[in-house]
């Protein structure tokens, strides 16, 4: 179990506390909106109801204690520069924070945060992505360059076997994971001489731009 801290209770804030709480973690939340955090309370170890940029405040809810920090001050650019400031004091090893524009996101790499969330951008992109590649079923990006996709199994590749096709080699991407959807099932790791079929999709992993090529395949 390990124990996060989250700066701002709105949407952003409010989901990734309820979530890692369902995980069983130790969150603590804070926020000035006393409505916000009443709504929180029941579910998480601690919400207070205070200034998220104040050290001592930081401090007095155990926030120096915390494995990793989520910042999420909405439009508040200035109140999330000094979060991180706040808990960079407190030596909080990871800070991850909610930007609402690239500027935001480069002063807050600027600051040393561990990583930064545009969910607007990231939205955006995963869904022109998915409806530029008639294949992409679901995309996630990981880093600058990595992604991982799950795509349909190209008519090319029905009847084949993964080690047939050998995908490392010839496309620079790796299944992580097959897709059953006659029975739901993902199985992870999958056999490498089973036979692809029409029912199937893959899970893949690779850099964006073997991903945005193999997704192309007919």
């Amino acid at each position: 179990m390990k124990r996060f801290v989250i700066v701002g209770l709105g949407n952003f804030g409010f989901t990734v506390a309820l979530k890692l709480a369902d995980g069983g973690h130790d969150v603590i939340a804070v926020d000035r909106n006393g409505e916000v955090v009443d709504r929180l309370g029941a579910h998480v170890a601690r919400a207070a109801v205070g200034d998220g940029t104040d050290l001592d405040t930081l401090r007095r809810i155990g926030a120096g204690d915390a494995d990793a920090a989520i910042i999420s001050t909405g439009d508040n650019i200035t109140a999330s520069v000094l979060a991180v400031m706040a808990l960079h004091d407190l030596k909080v090893r990871d800070i991850y924070v909610k930007v609402i524009s690239a500027e935001h996101a480069r002063i807050a790499d600027r600051l040393g945060v561990t990583e930064t969330i545009f969910p607007e951008r990231d939205t955006a992109v995963d869904l022109a992505t998915r409806l530029n590649e008639t294949r992409l079923l679901k995309y996630v990006k990981l880093g600058p360059d990595f992604s991982v996709q799950e795509m349909g199994v190209p008519d090319a590749w029905t009847g084949h076997t993964l080690r047939g096709l050998k995908l490392r080699q010839t496309s620079d991407v790796t299944v992580v994971a097959l897709h059953d959807h006659l029975s739901g099932r993902f199985v992870p790791n999958p056999d490498p001489d089973y036979r692809l079929t029409h029912s199937d999709s893959l899970l893949v992993a690779g850099s964006d731009a073997a991903l945005a090529k193999v997704a192309k395949r007919r």
